[in-house]
């Protein structure tokens, strides 16, 4: 997988930032940010705090983690179904 530069919180300031600039242009140029990332992290972190964001990775974690588990589950199902119906 591939590395984020930046963490959650320090996006969140970068959003702060270019709320109280008010120059979008300006603060994607002084983080070298296109401006399209600028904007998904908008759409994403708006109105968070740096909190928020911590919770939101950590939601996101144990999500992708359950969702592993029961593609597991399905799989171990799968195969106990498929060897129960073969006669022995």
């Amino acid at each position: 997988m591939k590395k984020k530069r930046f963490k959650e919180e320090q996006i969140v300031r970068i959003l702060k930032e270019a709320a109280s600039v008010g120059d979008i242009r300006q603060t994607c140029r002084k983080h070298n940010l296109t401006e399209q990332t600028f904007y998904r992290w908008r759409n994403k972190y708006e109105g968070m705090d740096v909190g928020d964001a911590r919770r939101l990775k950590m939601l996101e974690q144990e999500n992708a983690r359950l969702k592993k588990m029961v593609a597991e589950q399905a799989l171990d199902i799968e195969a106990l179904k498929d060897i129960n119906s073969k006669k022995w």
